[in-house]
């Protein structure tokens, strides 16, 4: 929608700009005599050129903080253009402030919060808009932005332990990729340059070690390209529906990591239909817009044909425990007591708290297993090429004595 600039006589006879978002200017023009305002200028605003990748990208912990800080000032009773004027000053990332900026402007547009937040959906995503929309219908903004808050703050810090843990085991890994490169690319071949003249029969580890050197500095173009474009047709597949599933299902089926995998996506899936019911929404849109936040398309699948199952009247229990291993048995009986008692939206907190903390166990677990896995990896392939390399020169110290 175009955004225009206006000025204007207010009724005190002060003088007033500002920026709206219509269709056309005759809209602008209504929208301002709606306010009481005798419009003098109405033009569209310029269009600004910037590179996208200067403007940085929101993420998690801006959108966190933000709602943290709007809820505050929205429950100390700040008018609602107010709070984002001031939350449009705090904030540093470019693109997030000129996302608030639309906000703004579609809310002086006679907009609800939850329709200006619509417009940047990719930026607030379904869940959080339906959260404020609720919030605004039920006059209890306040307490679900607070919420909201809430729960992005929890997935923030899983999302920061689980990357923290792997930082560790990543970094060893790349420095172990990294001097197994560089002795096959530059330390190899000068051993084998040195044994060239000897004309004995090397032995065969020593023999394997140069193939696989001499391979390597003949085709590492190739094998860059190659990867490269394995990679790019993976993340091609992986966009599709079907990659997506495919690709989805290997990944819970790996050692460890299937675990993980599965265990984060129980913890997103209670917390969210936990966070969504308790703030009134009903349990079909709740299970919708849930489905799309666990992370795994298998998963997805499962909330959302246990969604059709309860829109024809079954429990959300039921429907969930058909679904063989995904959901185990713990979490359908929380659930099922939830819905007996009618603090299904309790229950299912519950069932996040203890997964969450199954999650960073699982986290723990995998860094341990990591550590020596890549020690062992170092000892063995770097020390056998070691090995590889003074086994000539063992064998003809043999010789001679």
């Amino acid at each position: 929608m175009p955004v225009y600039i206006w000025k204007g006589r207010t009724p005190g006879g002060s003088m007033e700009r500002g920026e709206i978002a219509a269709n056309n200017p005759e809209e602008v023009h209504r929208i301002l005599r709606e306010r009481k305002v005798v419009p003098t200028s109405v033009r569209p605003k310029p269009k600004e050129f910037t590179l996208p990748f200067l403007k940085g990208r929101v993420s998690s912990k801006d959108i966190s903080v933000f709602t943290r800080q709007f809820s505050v000032m929205i429950n100390a009773g700040l008018p609602l253009i107010k709070c984002l004027e001031i939350q449009v000053e705090q904030v540093r990332a470019e693109k997030f402030k000129d996302t608030l900026k639309g906000v703004i402007t579609a809310v002086e547009g006679g907009s609800t919060l939850a329709d200006g937040l619509r417009k940047f959906k990719d930026t607030f995503g379904e869940l959080y808009i339906n959260m404020v929309e609720a919030g605004e219908k039920g006059g209890a903004l306040a307490t679900i932005l607070s919420r909201l808050a809430e729960y992005l703050e929890k997935a923030d810090e899983i999302k920061r332990k689980i990357k923290g843990a792997m930082i560790y085991p990543a970094m060893i890994s790349i420095v172990a990729l990294g001097a197994v490169a560089i002795m096959l690319l530059f330390v190899i071949p000068t051993f084998a340059q040195m044994y060239t003249g000897l004309g004995a029969q090397l032995p065969l580890l020593t023999r394997i070690v140069i193939a696989i050197s001499d391979f390597l500095r003949k085709s590492i173009i190739y094998i860059i390209a190659v990867i490269i474009g394995l990679a790019i047709a993976l993340r091609y597949y992986y966009r599709t529906e079907a990659g997506h599933l495919r690709i989805d299902a290997i990944m819970l089926k790996v050692p460890i990591f299937g675990t993980l995998i599965i265990k984060q996506a129980i913890a997103r899936f209670s917390r969210t239909l936990s966070t969504l019911l308790s703030s009134g929404v009903n349990i079909l849109d709740s299970l919708e817009i849930t489905a799309g936040t666990t992370g795994n398309k298998l998963v997805e699948g499962a909330v959302l044909r246990s969604r059709t199952s309860i829109a024809q009247g079954e429990s959300i229990a039921d429907p969930l425990a058909k679904e063989k291993g995904i959901f185990p048995p713990m979490v359908i009986q929380m659930i099922t007591i939830g819905e007996q008692t009618g603090g299904l939206d309790e229950m299912l907190e519950k069932v996040a708290d203890f997964y969450d903390d199954e999650v960073d166990q699982a986290v723990q677990n995998l860094m341990n297993a990591l550590e020596p896995i890549v020690i062992i990896f170092l000892a063995v392939i770097i020390g056998g090429m070691v090995m590889a390399m003074y086994l000539p020169i063992f064998k003809m110290a043999t010789t001679f004595m």
